[in-house]
Formats: structure tokens, sequence, C-alpha cells
């Protein structure tokens, strides 16, 4: 029986970098990515990899970089900038959600031969075993739940996404990181 392959997205942080050893745990066959998404633009300093690279070096899994710059221009910051302009009030953190980390990131991972992706997102995902579809439910950690930001995450998206973090708070996962010798196990949100 073959382990199913998972594409965790790597910041570089605390929250994916747990994600990432908890897939390791539970048995799947992992590999980590970053997506690139600010260079080019104004005044945003060079994005640093090396962090979550350090971490999937640690955990012995191979590791990407994905370019989605141009994604991220088009479907966050102009779109932010559009309805700025237009005096609405935009969530680009929903809509980076939408339309990069769980479309872009998952269409990656599907043509890199994985058969889904998990983050660091504080939020729990559940099959309705009556009818079978998937839902999102808060985090066990009210200070960290991000349930909101996942909303908008359609049935393919979350059939295929794993969130390992959505059972613990925020100190136990700093606890898991210092036991792991994770880098950025104190580093700051």
């Amino acid at each position: 029986m073959t382990k199913e392959k998972i594409l965790v997205a790597m910041s570089g942080g605390v929250d994916s970098s747990v994600a990432a050893h908890l897939m390791l745990q539970a048995g799947f066959d992992c590999v980590g990515a970053t997506m690139t998404l600010c260079r080019g633009l104004p005044g945003v300093p060079p994005q640093d990899t090396t962090d979550a690279r350090a971490v999937a070096d640690k955990l012995q899994i191979p590791f990407w970089v994905l370019e989605a710059d141009a994604n991220f221009r088009a479907r966050v910051v102009d779109a932010f900038v559009d309805a700025y302009e237009n005096g609405l009030t935009p969530n680009p953190c929903i809509e980076c959600n939408r339309h990069l980390k769980f479309r872009v990131m998952l269409d990656r991972a599907l043509e890199m031969g994985c058969d889904g992706i998990a983050t660091g997102h504080y939020a729990i995902i559940r099959q309705d075993p009556d009818t079978g579809r998937y839902r999102l439910f808060k985090a066990a950690d009210p200070q960290k739940d991000q349930s909101y930001f996942l909303a908008c995450l359609n049935q393919e998206q979350l059939s295929r996404t794993y969130l390992p973090l959505g059972a613990y708070t925020k100190e136990e996962i700093r606890q898991i990181a210092e036991e792991q010798g994770f880098l950025n196990a104190r580093r700051k949100d």
C-alpha cells in the first residue's frame, strides 16, 4: 500500500513547520513548498525561503519554491486596490486563500503527483458521514482560529486539504517545535 503524498505549504514559520512534522508523524509522504508572492512589488523586501528550506531539510523531505507572483499581484494586490478605491473593504487574506493557497497550490500539488495539500492554518475539516460533504469547523484554540479565512473553500479543496493544527493550541505547537529543534520555535508570529 502506498502512502498518500501531500504537499505541505511551508512559509518558514512555526505553524507550517509543525504541520509538516505532524503530517510525517501521521504517515504521509510529504513534500514541502513555499510560494513566492511579492517579488517585484515596490517597497516589498525579497521573500526569504531559508527557514522553510531548513525545516524541510531537518525533516528530510523535498522542498520546492513555487512562483506565484503574477497571480498574487492580479488576484490579490490589484483586486484589493480596485475594491478599496471603489469604497469597499476588501480582505486580501481570504482572496489569497481562495485563489492561491488553495487553488494554485492545490493545482501544483496535483501536477507534482501529490494527493492533496496541508497547511498550518488553525481550523478543522471533517467529512459528514451522512452526506459525504466536507465541513469546516473552528479550531480548538479560539485565539488562533482561522476558519473564517477558509470559509471560501469549495468541496474539492476541502476534500484534498489537511489542517493538522486544528486540535492544538499555539503553545502546544511551539512546544512540539522546540522538541523537534526547529529554529523558529519561539519566533514571534
